[in-house]
């Protein structure tokens, strides 16, 4: 499967999530997880960051660029409280954002190079294909606390 074939994949299914009903949104797929209202938070969060890298890469080539700390946002940022009307929209943003990138750059700059503050060295093809599975990882807890 191509990178866009599963970037839209992911996307498609993480849409659906945002609509479900309060007592869905409430589920955690164990005991002391994020619920899915905080996964779907946390996916619109961290496409925003990837987006980011992307366009960094893209425009400036390689670099440090800094991990966040997810609990840290999920926290300061709200996630009890804020609207999934408004992640969904950022999610949806920076989704086609990525979508357009890795369109015209996974073969021509997937080389370029940059260290992550926590993980070292990667590519820009690997940050493309972290974006999907990062969102296919997250699909797996939604889908297990909605099993509960």
């Amino acid at each position: 499967m191509s990178i866009i074939d599963r970037l839209e994949q992911t996307r498609d299914e993480t849409l659906q999530y945002f609509g479900l009903g309060e007592d869905q949104l409430a589920r955690a797929y164990g005991p002391d997880k994020w619920s899915v209202r905080y996964i779907l938070h946390h996916l619109a969060d961290a496409e925003s960051v990837m987006y980011e890298r992307v366009r960094r890469l893209v425009s400036e080539g390689g670099g440090v660029l800094w991990g966040f700390d997810q609990d840290a946002w999920a926290r300061e940022l709200d996630y009890g409280t804020m609207s999934l009307t408004l992640s969904k929209e950022i999610y949806l943003a920076c989704r086609a954002g990525v979508i357009y990138r890795a369109e015209r750059n996974y073969e021509s700059h997937g080389h370029v190079q940059w260290n992550h503050s926590r993980t070292g060295l990667r590519t820009l093809k690997d940050e493309f294909d972290k974006v999907a599975a990062h969102n296919a990882k997250h699909l797996d807890q939604i889908r297990l606390a909605l099993r509960a």
